[in-house]
């Protein structure tokens, strides 16, 4: 029987770059992992423009650890697809989870 190697390995949960990850969801209210070239990224982040709120934005296509950071969210929130976008601390979906939720005022209700 021969050893199975994976692709990608998995996400070191307790490591700098999930310290990191958590921290930053923890820190703002809005916290959104975006790619700067992604349509649903972009999809993600005007209904925030449009409620004039202030988000926080980290591009992982910017940064060194950007694979590593998108690792650790496929752990936490169970895909590694950007945006990845929490609210309060909370996993809350994606670029059309979040237009749906504008559309029918939830988003609102959650920043109040």
């Amino acid at each position: 029987m021969g050893s199975f190697v994976s692709r990608s390995s998995p996400a070191n949960m307790s490591g700098p770059v999930a310290e990191f990850v958590k921290g930053a969801i923890a820190k703002d209210k809005v916290v959104i992992f975006s790619k700067t070239y992604c349509p649903y990224c972009t999809m993600a982040k005007e209904p925030f423009k449009k409620l004039n709120h202030p988000v926080t934005c980290y591009e992982l296509d910017h940064r060194k650890d950007g694979g590593e950071i998108q690792a650790v969210l496929g752990e936490m929130t169970g895909a590694s697809t950007v945006p990845r976008v929490f609210i309060n601390g909370n996993f809350v979906g994606g670029g059309t989870d979040i237009k749906k939720m504008y559309s029918d005022g939830r988003l609102e209700k959650m920043l109040a």
